[in-house]
């Protein structure tokens, strides 16, 4: 049986080089139905060379994608695909943004590769194994207290109000807040300890999948805002290194509702 974490890398960087090339082109640059919902002809492009080259070693899983939805399949497995999470960021030559890449069996997720191109960096998590930052381990931050980490949210800027009182709190009591459009990312830097904690509303499963593997296997913890068991289907997402922090992001959350 092909190995996931290795088709995965295949396909990220595969859509990684598709990104580079097409970023210094001009872009058409259309609104998905929100506010500030950016999608490119980068996005599609990038999807199918992902799909193209997943399907070639798992020709029977199903597809979930941003951009091409729901392809189902005939096996127990599923990927979990956002082609370029960041794509405001893409538009204007920002380089936050990624290939996120998720395989899942039986409804759990067990492989996750987090590619950005921009950055030359690749996060990869498989269950049980850990995660690694270009080949090398990683693991959450050692950080204990709100008051001493730095932490990170997303939101659209049309549902500003939805996260306003949240956002507000976290830069009272932390040494900052910090808001770069990537939650595969931004979930992938908890990983790796760069922040201490992230959270935000109205999320997909193609932003969230292989972002939260990648925590778990770093040592962090993944819950919803309210401190809930997260899944695939929750529609938030509160993730740090599983310190004290967690516990008072949630309490002060939990307050704001």
């Amino acid at each position: 049986m092909p190995d996931p974490v290795r088709t995965a890398l295949d396909a990220a960087r595969l859509a990684g080089e598709v990104l580079m090339k097409q970023i210094g082109e001009p872009l058409e640059i259309r609104e998905k139905g929100r506010r500030a919902d950016l999608v490119t002809l980068a996005d599609g492009a990038s999807e199918r060379a992902v799909v193209e080259r997943l399907r070639a070693d798992f020709p029977q899983a199903a597809f979930l994608g941003e951009e091409g939805g729901l392809q189902t399949g005939t096996s127990r497995e599923r990927w979990i695909i956002d082609p370029l999470d960041g794509t405001t960021n893409y538009a204007h030559g920002y380089p936050i943004f990624c290939v996120s890449i998720a395989f899942e069996r039986d409804g759990e997720v067990l492989a996750a590769v987090v590619h950005a191109p921009a950055m030359h960096e690749t996060f990869v998590a498989e269950r049980g194994s850990g995660a690694t930052l270009n080949d090398r381990a990683i693991k959450v931050s050692a950080i204990e207290r709100l008051s001493a980490s730095l932490v990170c949210t997303g939101f659209q800027p049309a549902r500003y109000e939805r996260n306003m009182r949240y956002f507000d709190a976290a830069s009272q009591m932390t040494q900052g807040v910090r808001r770069d459009g990537s939650a595969a990312l931004n979930l992938a830097y908890v990983a790796s300890g760069r922040f201490d904690v992230f959270w935000e509303f109205d999320l997909h499963q193609w932003d969230t999948a292989a972002g939260a593997l990648l925590v778990r296997e770093a040592g962090g913890r993944v819950t919803t805002i309210e401190g809930n068991d997260w899944t695939l289907e929750s529609e938030s997402v509160l993730a740090s290194n599983g310190r004290a922090v967690h516990h008072e992001s949630v309490e002060i959350f939990t307050r704001l509702r």
